[in-house]
């Protein structure tokens, strides 16, 4: 009877995480195709100096987040018992606490660190926009705790849908009518409080004051590792972009955020979902690691299978689309960190799943050491790289730094036996098919939309012939395992 009850349990969890994925990928790729359309029109309307400065102050901002948290969120979502009303009143009471004393130092240091970066009244406004907006995003995070440990995304993914629209609905029509930078600081705001009021709507809980000793320890016992796991990512992306704003003139900053936010396409279209949704699932599938490694097989096959086409598609389209694109050519000097962050981009969606799996199952000091790794080695590579080649350096370091995966894949066997070469090999294998029928017809040099958009298909449908011939059983499985979640 006890193995039947968890046979149900386990299809249960691997059903919500199926169809979690299903809600975030597809009820949010039109909104990212808008996202990133949006982006491309801002990038039209503002120079690369502004998309500079709005780099650096929000890696600040994401820089101040981390002493917000204390890993108390992933500590909730991580824990194996049910969560009490003790749990979350003791988060939210350290984590606004934590946020408030935060915000008044902040918003008191606020024109300092404008007169350090020499930022104008309106870089000045959008530093303490985005203050107050961290504020009001720290309030969403017990609503969201609480929908991840139920798996509930489709509800959670309709905050998310608000925020977006708001936000570049709001950029896009005042960096049209010429508010320059003042357009991300009425942007972040109509994001702030359209998030929290959305989440609230869908996951009201009764805000609470008090900490209870015996909660506090415990969670801080996964949350403090997990934070200093966190610390260090920090200090490895956000702190470095802050001290790049320092030593490189804005516009190459803005270079380096271009090249990075159109690289990153794969990873904001698949793998978010995919990893927001594998967390909390293999935390709850830790106690089996037989079926835990199947489940990190095929959410490797399955980002490989997604990211893979995407990132070659972006390798050899880029540079005809900005060759048609009217004002576009003023981002010509950013395609070669383009195409080392997108090469980089597509071997961290793989390495990324393995860390969530290492996480869920409470080795966090593995991670940690990781992460200690890819800390000092971005540091020191990207220091001497731009010292070197310049802001192309920081591109560089990162996809050399990307040659770590080996050592992630031999920790994570070590949790569940699973085979990474089996997983990807075939998407592979055919997105260097893709890749060389684009290379066969010189896309590049091509400056016709509709023979791009030709090639473009043609690729694609090569692509997939190329999969089925090779993974013909794997797609037949997993495309009627999502059929069959999708029509539940």
């Amino acid at each position: 009877m006890e193995i039947h009850k968890q046979e149900i349990e386990l299809n249960a969890i691997k059903g919500k995480a199926v169809a979690g994925v299903l809600a975030l990928t597809s009820r949010t790729f039109i909104l990212q195709l808008i996202a990133f359309g949006a982006t491309f029109l801002l990038t039209i309307f503002l120079s690369p100096a502004i998309f500079g400065i709005f780099y650096v102050v929000s890696a600040v901002i994401a820089f101040l987040g981390y002493f917000s948290d204390v890993g108390l969120a992933a500590a909730l979502i991580q824990k194996k018992e049910n969560l009490s009303r003790d749990d979350l009143v003791t988060t939210f009471t350290i984590q606004q606490t934590l946020v408030g004393a935060i915000v008044i130092v902040a918003m008191m240091l606020s024109e300092w660190f404008a007169s350090f970066y020499r930022f104008d009244e309106a870089g000045l406004w959008l530093l303490r926009s985005l203050i107050v907006a961290f504020f009001l995003s720290s309030l969403k995070t017990i609503p969201s705790v609480i929908l991840e440990r139920q798996l509930e995304f489709r509800k959670l993914v309709i905050p998310q849908i608000v925020e977006t629209l708001g936000f570049y609905i709001t950029a896009v029509a005042l960096a049209w009518y010429g508010f320059g930078i003042a357009s991300f600081a009425y942007a972040v705001i109509v994001r702030a409080v359209l998030g929290v009021v959305s989440l609230y709507i869908l996951s009201p809980w009764r805000m609470g004051i008090g900490i209870t000793a015996a909660s506090a320890r415990r969670l801080l016992t996964f949350g403090l590792p997990f934070q200093a796991n966190s610390f260090l990512a920090l200090l490895k992306d956000d702190l470095l972009t802050v001290y790049l704003g320092k030593i490189l003139p804005f516009e190459q900053v803005g270079y380096i955020g271009w090249a990075k936010k159109w690289a990153e396409v794969p990873l904001r279209l698949i793998m978010d979902s995919v990893i927001r949704v594998t967390f909390p699932a293999f935390a709850r599938l830790q106690h089996d690691k037989k079926i835990l490694g199947t489940a990190i097989e095929k959410t490797l096959f399955g980002l490989a299978l997604t990211i893979f086409p995407i990132t070659v598609g972006l390798l050899f389209f880029i540079r005809p689309i900005m060759a048609i694109v009217p004002r576009y050519g003023k981002w010509e000097p950013a395609l070669l960190s383009f195409t080392l962050f997108a090469v980089a981009s597509a071997v961290a969606a793989l390495s990324t799943p393995l860390t969530n799996a290492l996480n869920a199952v409470g080795k966090i000091k593995t991670t940690l050491k990781l992460m200690i790794l890819w800390t000092v080695t971005t540091w020191i590579l990207t220091t001497l790289l731009v010292w070197a080649i310049g802001f192309n350096g920081v591109a560089l370091s990162l996809l050399l730094i990307t040659s770590t995966i080996a050592l992630v894949v031999r920790w994570a066997k070590q949790i569940s036996k699973f085979s990474f070469v089996g997983s990807v090999q075939g998407p592979l294998v055919a997105a260097f098919v893709q890749g060389g029928f684009y290379a066969f017809l010189k896309v590049p040099t091509m400056n016709n939309l509709l023979w791009l958009a030709a090639a473009g298909l043609v690729g694609v449908i090569l692509y997939m012939g190329t999969l089925w011939f090779i993974e013909r059983q794997k797609l037949v499985v997993f495309i009627g395992y999502i059929y069959k979640k999708k029509h539940e």
